[in-house]
């Protein structure tokens, strides 16, 4: 068996909580840690290791083995002061790879010049997400790959229902490509399609391309 990923979790409120749940669901070896006893104890049943202390300690961070996490989450609610102050310490003990929660813009700009490898804004992420499925209801999925780049897995629309990928052309019409192609149907998916597959109603696609070219595409009857 694959040796389990180990992750490092510090701030178990709502976000920090459900984060550090999905990496153990997921199989991983999860430390959490928070000051808040009460916080902890809840998790103490599913982490694989469970500390009570302040985040914002750099001996308490340094105790930890950052080093030996692929990733550590820094989840420290509103106030900007503990989490740009747990997130110098983490950086400088050498953990490999930062994610940390933002508060706002100029939370985000200076987590970013501390080195920190991702910023999220769950809020912010969830609410985009929320409106474009409930804006473009053939889109079933939407997975960002960078700021600019998505994959977006979308029922067929019905102009090109009929024509076969090369017909279609997408990639010269919408600039986007098509990766997949599953048979809701048959439950099979064909990663890389040949280009003479002939599309259906029944057909998903998923595509791949820049946001501007995927919102374009999305209009498509």
């Amino acid at each position: 068996m694959a040796e389990r990923k180990r992750f490092i979790v510090l701030g178990l409120g709502s976000f920090g909580t459900a984060l550090a749940r999905q990496l153990c669901d997921n199989g991983c070896r999860v430390t959490g840690v928070d000051r808040h006893r009460n916080l902890v104890e809840d998790l103490k049943d599913i982490l694989y290791e469970a500390v009570i202390g302040d985040v914002t300690d750099r001996e308490t961070l340094a105790a930890l083995g950052l080093r030996d996490a692929e990733s550590v989450f820094i989840s420290l609610g509103e106030s900007l002061e503990p989490s740009l102050l747990a997130t110098l310490h983490v950086k400088e003990l050498g953990a490999r790879r930062v994610v940390v929660k933002g508060v706002n813009e100029y939370h985000g700009r200076i987590l970013k010049k501390l080195g920190v490898e991702r910023v999220v804004f769950p809020e912010v992420e969830f609410a985009r997400e929320l409106a474009n499925r409930e804006t473009w209801t053939n889109v079933l999925d939407y997975m960002p790959i960078d700021p600019e780049y998505s994959f977006v897995e979308i029922s067929t629309p019905e102009s090109i229902v009929g024509q076969t990928l090369r017909e279609a052309d997408l990639r010269r019409t919408y600039n986007i490509w098509v990766v997949g192609v599953k048979d809701v149907l048959k439950g099979r998916f064909e990663m890389f399609p040949d280009p003479e597959t002939r599309l259906r109603d029944d057909h998903l696609l998923l595509i791949a391309g820049r946001k501007i070219d995927l919102d374009h595409f999305r209009e498509v009857k």
